[in-house]
């Protein structure tokens, strides 16, 4: 498990030095990791030669193999759930604050199987540009001993799913009277738990954590802000981001009418996309896979929108790997509906693997960047065309 980890958090430093670099805009950094444990399903039961059992509902409730003895729920998952938990954030904290994530060390990160490749190619371009600009700062005086040079900020997320073990987790902060589910820094309601009416929106406006709203094209604008003013009354900057998962074509549908309906209620909002869960196909294999193009339509889609209602993309959600699997087709090496089987690793969702993620870092940033010049002609003819935020 650490050098599973180490590549991760090694291959997200990565990316988003990429995204930081090439769009020239500060980023946060949230991972999904250390707590998403709960697999939401949309069918409580799974059938398979006559067999009929209880879903694979993630590791903290039951196992992925189809036998009944798996698939029966066990409380002690919950507690090696939270060990798990408190393991990896050890390992986060010491990357984080230890040096590895220092931008000395760009050049060292493992480039793995992208190396002679086209991303492996600009990869390398960019990393010596980055050298560059250090040397630079250092010949000028500036040290490149700053804490901000060598450590970095990662917050963790997941969605709050299951109640009892989020409401475990719960504590008072002595110092405000707030109350903060300790599980995560962010949490979220999905498409299955976002009732106006439900247990887990009551459960999430009464801690003070950030919160993410996932939203589908069955969302229904008015819907949508009431959710937003039950979670956030007092429309405080910050503390709503909404999530949207919907597909390309719905995007450029449903989404402005999203956007419409939070800024007539002069809701403060953060917009994400998530181009991966509305995009989830079967393989002719039976495993589950994602389009390459399908994401990369989405994203566009998602930037396209907010270009067109003067509205801010805020950020991108991506389940991603450093690792060389096989788990989403396309992409410039052309991972085909046979190659699946040969590195798929996945027990949950399928990940881009790092290949496909770095395609993407580079369309993300050049997409912000020609968005951020646009905005300086703008502010430079006289006028106010805006920016990303």
């Amino acid at each position: 498990m650490p050098i599973i980890f180490e590549i991760l958090f090694e291959f997200c430093s990565r990316w988003v030095l990429f995204s930081l670099f090439g769009a020239q805009m500060p980023i946060i950094k949230v991972g999904r990791m250390a707590g998403q444990f709960a697999k939401p399903r949309s069918d409580p039961f799974e059938e398979k030669d006559g067999v009929k059992l209880p879903s694979y509902r993630g590791d903290n409730i039951n196992a992925d193999p189809f036998d009944e003895k798996s698939r029966t729920p066990d409380p002690q998952r919950l507690i090696r759930a939270y060990l798990q938990s408190v393991g990896t954030l050890n390992l986060l904290r010491a990357f984080a604050t230890g040096g590895y994530a220092a931008m000395q060390r760009v050049t060292q990160w493992n480039l793995d199987f992208v190396e002679h490749s086209e991303q492996g190619d600009r990869y390398m371009e960019l990393a010596r540009r980055v050298d560059e600009a250090l040397g630079f700062m250092a010949a000028a005086g500036l040290t490149v001993d700053h804490p901000v040079m060598n450590t970095t900020e990662f917050w963790t997320s997941h969605e709050c799913l299951h109640l009892p073990y989020e409401e475990a987790l719960t504590r008072e902060d002595s110092t405000t009277g707030l109350y903060y589910d300790c599980s995560a820094h962010m949490l979220w309601v999905g498409e299955r738990t976002r009732q106006l009416d439900g247990a887990h929106v009551e459960f999430l406006r009464g801690v003070s954590n950030p919160l993410g709203i996932k939203v589908s094209d069955k969302m229904d604008p008015k819907e949508l802000v009431k959710l937003c003013e039950i979670l956030n009354p007092q429309n405080r900057p910050g503390r709503l981001t909404i999530i949207t998962r919907m597909g390309a074509d719905n995007m450029r549908i449903k989404l402005p009418h999203l956007i419409r309906a939070v800024r007539q209620a002069g809701l403060i909002v953060t917009w994400v996309s998530d181009p991966m869960h509305g995009n989830t196909i079967k393989a002719p294999c039976g495993l589950k896979t994602r389009p390459f193009d399908s994401i990369r339509a989405e994203l566009r889609a998602f930037f396209d929108v907010h270009d067109q209602e003067g509205s801010y993309p805020g950020g991108v959600h991506l389940e991603m790997t450093g690792q060389n699997v096989t788990e989403c087709v396309g992409g410039s090496k052309t991972i085909t509906f046979d190659d699946l089987n040969s590195r798929y690793h996945t027990h949950c969702d399928p990940r881009l693997n790092a290949s496909q993620s770095l395609e993407l870092a580079f369309a993300i940033s050049e997409r912000l960047r020609k968005k951020r010049l646009r905005a300086g002609a703008g502010i430079l003819g006289g006028h106010n065309t805006g920016s990303v935020a």
